[in-house]
């Protein structure tokens, strides 16, 4: 008799705790899913947001990250107050747990707001060629912890925000124009103020090289052996590249239609002195 009055008494008490406890752990699992569903369309409905207001192309991924993140943290809170645990108690085991994660990930942390520092000075932006941490290539993204540049050989690279915050980093699509230097050395046989009306001529007849700032074009070396032109030509940045292969072609093919004549190779023994 005792022993079934412990069995009903136990019986009891399991009935109680899944009706009490099971109630609770079925509405946050409810919670958590809804919510995760949640969450994934607000997230997907603010970057469409950002996208009609024309919003930075450099601040909608990371903007999207941090929402994300933000919004699964507050959203882990309401399914742990639903299950009955003392907010209290929990948010204060939460800030310790933060430190020592923050103590733990302190690079991460650190690329973090390299990040962040990024996006509020802009010293580059998606779309930008850039050159940086002895890698030089176009930016693809700009996530929370990192850059993720694509090179000309279509090799893609992730540098941390830390360092790159940090670093020096040579933006090449800041400014409209770039100007262009060619060194053309000949010999010092030829006729100096032939070549060089042969070198406007091709200046002057391609419409990509820009008037202001002005070409520029002198003797910039002069030795026994060699005598070298250097040219410095202006042009827009998406017409650099192929404007400065194009010239290399051109002026290469005038010199041999002219019969300009190449600098001398030195001998072994020939040394020539600096004074």
């Amino acid at each position: 008799m005792q022993d079934y009055l412990q069995f009903e008494q136990y019986s009891t008490f399991v009935s109680n705790f899944f009706v009490v406890y099971g109630i609770k752990l079925i509405s946050a699992v409810l919670t958590l899913l809804v919510g995760l569903w949640a969450v994934d369309r607000i997230n997907k409905l603010i970057y469409a947001l950002m996208v009609k207001k024309e919003v930075d192309i450099s601040l909608r991924p990371f903007l999207k990250n941090v929402l994300g993140i933000t919004l699964r943290i507050l959203l882990l809170i309401l399914v742990i107050a639903q299950l009955g645990v003392e907010m209290t108690s929990f948010i204060a085991v939460l800030g310790s747990a933060g430190l020592a994660i923050g103590l733990a990930l302190q690079g991460s942390l650190s690329n973090f707001a390299g990040g962040v520092l990024i996006l509020t000075i802009k010293p580059f932006r998606v779309g930008d060629f850039i050159e940086a941490q002895g890698q030089s290539g176009t930016v693809y993204l700009i996530n929370i912890f990192n850059t993720v540049i694509k090179t000309g050989n279509n090799q893609v690279i992730y540098i941390p925000n830390g360092p790159l915050a940090n670093s020096v980093v040579i933006n090449y699509s800041v400014e409209p124009t770039r100007r262009m230097e060619l060194k053309l050395a000949i010999s010092p046989r030829n006729n100096v103020g032939e070549v060089k009306q042969m070198l406007w001529d091709i200046i002057n007849s391609d419409p990509r090289i820009l008037q202001e700032p002005a070409p520029f074009m002198g003797v910039t070396e002069f030795t026994e052996y060699s005598l070298t032109i250097t040219l410095r030509l202006w042009a827009k940045k998406e017409e650099f590249w192929p404007l400065n292969w194009e010239m290399n072609e051109r002026i290469k093919i005038a010199f041999e239609e002219n019969g300009v004549k190449m600098p001398a190779p030195l001998q072994k023994h020939e040394v020539i002195s600096v004074q």
